[in-house]
């Protein structure tokens, strides 16, 4: 038996005319005063009811458009851990725009290549956060004003036209630009189902910021699409604050990266009645951190695996738990392989995790790479760069990346980006990066390299600061004589960690 698991035919195909937007506010209609999103401090909150959520929306639309933008723009987000992204987010998305999200921990090298690439109408900034020069620069102070204008018009067409970019690092060094449709918001559905069991009465809470894209999904669209409500914390709260933010706020679903649940569990939970399971995704997550969840809360916690070019799409839900330390199985309505140099390889062996061309929720493209795009095919299957089995049942184990990306707090990580930022210090010789074990199941970035003299550490953590995002800098700095090197003189970067053998600052 080979390793496909083909339930494509139970997905519902996408209706058209169609807008991401429209989509995910549809509830407003029906349920206008429900809350739709609550921004959780402490025991107090602050309220948005989805005809408030819809009607900044659509107001802020009607600003973009009227600033002089128009549909199909690309329009760079730089705003900060507020309520402002995702309206600002779906207010252009409204309006027709293509608005790209981007961490706020990025540097201003940083965002002008992103700006070179995308040369994007506008840039939505809060002046508080690093940015490269552009001509068209609107304001936070002008995104609250746009609230209250009229609402404009959602603006309908194909669901397979560009609806929103985000970037991934990639191993050529350099971050990619993800190309998504309409369509892939529908395509959130099988999440529904497959991973997250999530219901109208639902109330979710996820640990992440407004500006990350694993929030921007699981923690508002989805939801907000599901006519749920939408819990996320105030900035700053820390994760040994969140426990008693579930019990507080009554959150029947939490979701979080593996690291969050790592620092939650370090002290005693609460009691949580009202929760029902957890969600972690943004890197593998730790056996022993499933075991002690389970033992401190008496609920389970459901793992999914995807990417910036798909989404999640292999998971564990309520229905069909996990086995073994297995990712779950593909997602109900999903086409997904393991394939090998010829194709899919028997059940039980190693190959390539694939997802079918056909799936919704899969990419357009890298933007402006349409050949880089290409070599992520083999026949009609989207190669994901991980390895995988799939077992007789369906479950799928995840082995690993096929390439040394790293992975720094659920962020995926090119060493390539950080060794080109590091290289340009004059006192480095040559520098490689990888990520080091500190402790069972527990990595940072580490950063090894030549030179004539060991160089301090607090002068290598001022130079990342000023070229990468807090996520992408080492943690740990190694002086060596020599890099290891294979015969052909090539980098051996798995041989990195072995020669780690200090603590991280």
């Amino acid at each position: 038996m080979l390793s496909i698991s083909d339930t494509s035919a139970a997905a519902v195909p996408c209706p058209t005319p169609f807008n991401m937007a429209a989509h995910v506010l549809r509830h407003a209609a029906t349920r206008p005063d429900k809350t739709a999103l609550s921004i959780v401090d402490g025991p107090r909150h602050t309220d948005w009811s989805y005809a408030e959520l819809e009607a900044a929306v659509r107001g802020t639309g009607t600003g973009l458009l009227q600033a002089g933008l128009r549909p199909g723009d690309v329009v760079l987000m730089r705003l900060g851990n507020t309520v402002e992204f995702p309206i600002a987010y779906l207010g252009a998305i409204a309006a027709g725009l293509v608005p790209v999200p981007t961490s706020a921990q990025l540097t201003e090298p940083e965002t002008a290549h992103m700006i070179a690439l995308l040369k994007p109408a506008a840039v939505l900034r809060d002046p508080a956060i690093s940015c490269a020069s552009h001509p068209c620069q609107i304001t936070t102070e002008s995104l609250v004003a746009m609230r209250d204008l009229a609402p404009c018009d959602y603006d309908m067409g194909s669901p397979d036209r560009s609806a929103y970019v985000v970037f991934t690092s990639g191993t050529s060094g350099n971050p990619r630009a993800v190309l998504h449709a309409h369509r892939a918001v529908w395509a959130r559905q099988m999440m529904v189902s497959g991973w997250y069991g999530l219901r109208p009465d639902d109330r979710l809470l996820h640990a992440g910021a407004f500006n990350w894209t694993f929030t921007l999904g699981t923690g508002l669209m989805d939801p907000w699409a599901a006519g749920a409500t939408a819990l996320v914390p105030t900035p700053g709260t820390s994760p040994e604050a969140l426990p008693q933010l579930l019990r507080d706020h009554r959150a029947t679903l939490f979701a979080a990266a593996p690291g969050v649940y790592r620092k939650m569990l370090r002290a005693d939970l609460p009691p949580l009645p009202d929760l029902r399971h957890g969600l972690c995704a943004g890197e593998k997550l730790n056996p022993a951190i499933l075991t002690q969840w389970k033992r401190a809360t008496d609920r389970p916690l459901h793992e999914a695996f995807g990417m910036s070019e798909c989404s999640t799409f292999i998971s564990s839900c309520p229905e069909r738990p996990a086995r073994d330390g297995s990712l779950g199985q593909p997602q109900p309505g999903r086409r997904v392989a393991i394939l090998g140099p010829e194709g899919p390889v028997p059940r039980g062996e190693p190959g390539t995790i694939a997802v079918h061309r056909s799936d919704p929720g899969l990419m357009l493209g890298y933007l402006h790479a349409e050949a880089e795009t290409a070599e992520r095919f083999q026949g009609d299957w989207f190669l994901t760069g991980d390895l995988g089995v799939m077992h007789a049942d369906g479950q799928i184990h995840y082995l690993g990346r096929d390439d040394d990306m790293m992975n720094a707090g659920g962020y995926r990580v090119s060493p390539i980006e950080v060794e080109t930022a590091l290289a340009a210090h004059p006192g480095l010789s040559q520098v490689a990066a990888a990520a080091v074990e500190i402790k069972p199941g527990v990595e940072i970035i580490a950063a090894f390299y030549t030179g004539p003299e060991e160089v301090s550490v607090s002068e290598l953590e001022a130079f990342a600061s000023a070229r990468l995002a807090r996520y992408k800098q080492p943690r740990a700095y190694v002086h060596l004589d020599s890099l290891p090197l294979g015969a052909n003189g090539k980098l051996r970067r798995r041989a990195l960690p072995a020669l780690f053998k200090g603590n991280p600052r």
